[in-house]
């Protein structure tokens, strides 16, 4: 039986609880809306002694990513946090720490991308960092924020895997709210989360380059190994959940279904909007609408076979992307397309952008996607996707 205590808290306050309780070494950060509320709160719990970590003030989100290479590369348990453009400010960086394995956690209060200027949420800059070799997950509520930052650890800092983890925390609609949650106690995070062993510090000692200089002829090499390593921390990330699902009693999946047995129309959703598709899917399965949802959670490595299982017998899947790929529509969308391509029998994929810029997307909001998603399966569009909600 778990001992955890049920609080009410902001999500970003339950983030920094998490890093404290798992005694991270190191935490290297930039502020930057909305994710400030989480490294003001490590600066305190640093500042009034909760935690024994050195917490590094920097100059940007480059330099925080980058000054967290080096303690991650000697064996600290290491953590940072961003969003939106500073997300994109760290972009050189990403690439660095997966290719060199460091396993650095990361939480990200997903924002909208400039210009113009805008602080609040949807999924701009995950997307635009979406092949930097991190695992991604993406989380729904303050609880689930909470167990996938525990499980982040854990991850990141397996032998069988060895690579930063991007948790993804839709920035306002779920960073700033204040939920119910269980936070569980130290005897269990000590259980759960051992201490962290890198099997490969740098050592002044014994004094190695990492990193530094591929000519072509090795270069190939070293990027298959990287995907090969990334393909094989698949299996550990679901036997990491089934081990928390038996802890703690709650359960985790790549994909995750939502009344979608045996619904010829399926919604395809990803992170705090995900609640909202729900009620929707009540409300027309109560009038009769066949409808059902899947959501994605582990968006890298890309969940191939439990896409396809849960998106087989469907007709039509109806994709919402709160990012938009220029010239091209939604990347998830997109993705699902390659994803099914190889089943003999697949859905259609019908592709809509919403909720950009932090815009909101209601119930009614999703029947309409939902309405005119079937219109669409049956009859076509001018247009290669459709965008929910713009004023023309």
């Amino acid at each position: 039986m778990a001992e955890e205590t049920r609080v009410g808290t902001e999500v970003s306050l339950a983030v920094g609880e998490i890093v404290r309780m798992v005694n991270t070494d190191v935490i290297a950060a930039y502020p930057i809306t909305p994710q400030t509320h989480i490294v003001e709160h490590l600066a305190e719990l640093v500042a009034d002694g909760k935690l024994d970590a050195d917490f590094i003030t920097i100059e940007s989100e480059h330099s925080a990513l980058s000054a967290c290479l080096g303690s991650a590369a000697v064996g600290a348990r290491t953590f940072t946090a961003t969003a939106g453009q500073g997300l994109e400010l760290m972009h050189e960086v990403l690439f660095v720490a997966s290719a060199m394995r460091l396993p650095i956690v990361m939480a990200v209060a997903n924002r909208a991308l400039s210009s113009p200027l805008n602080v609040w949420g949807d999924h701009s800059d995950v997307m635009a960092a979406r092949d930097a070799g991190w695992i991604q997950i993406f989380t729904e509520n303050g609880q689930e924020v909470v167990d996938t930052m525990l499980c982040a650890f854990r991850m990141a800092e397996d032998r069988r895997v060895l690579l930063p983890v991007m948790v993804n925390i839709d920035g306002f609609h779920l960073s700033h709210m204040i939920e119910p949650m269980f936070l569980p106690s130290q005897k269990e995070v000590d259980a759960f989360v051992p201490p962290n062993h890198y099997p490969f510090p740098l050592d002044p000692n014994k004094p190695v380059a990492m990193g530094d200089f591929a000519p072509p002829i090795i270069y190939t090499e070293a990027k298959w190994s990287q995907e090969i390593n990334i393909e094989h921390s698949a299996p550990v990330i679901r036997e990491i959940w089934g081990e928390f699902a038996t802890q703690f009693g709650r359960t985790y999946r790549p994909v995750e279904s939502y009344r979608a047995e045996g619904a010829k129309t399926l919604l395809l959703t990803m992170g705090s909007f995900s609640e909202t598709a729900m009620t929707a899917v009540d409300k027309m399965r109560a009038a009769g609408i066949d409808i059902g949802l899947i959501r994605i959670r582990l968006w890298r490595p890309f969940p191939f076979a439990e896409f396809r299982e849960a998106a087989k017998g469907a007709d039509t899947l109806i994709v919402l992307d709160r990012a938009i790929s220029f010239g091209v529509g939604g990347p998830v969308a997109a993705e699902a397309r390659s994803a099914l391509y190889p089943m003999e029998k697949r859905p259609r994929v019908v592709s809509f952008v919403g909720g950009l810029g932090g815009r909101d997307i209601t119930v009614a909001g999703f029947e309409e996607i939902v309405k005119r998603g079937k219109e669409i399966a049956a009859h076509g569009s001018p247009r290669e996707f459709e965008i929910f909600g713009v004023r023309e």
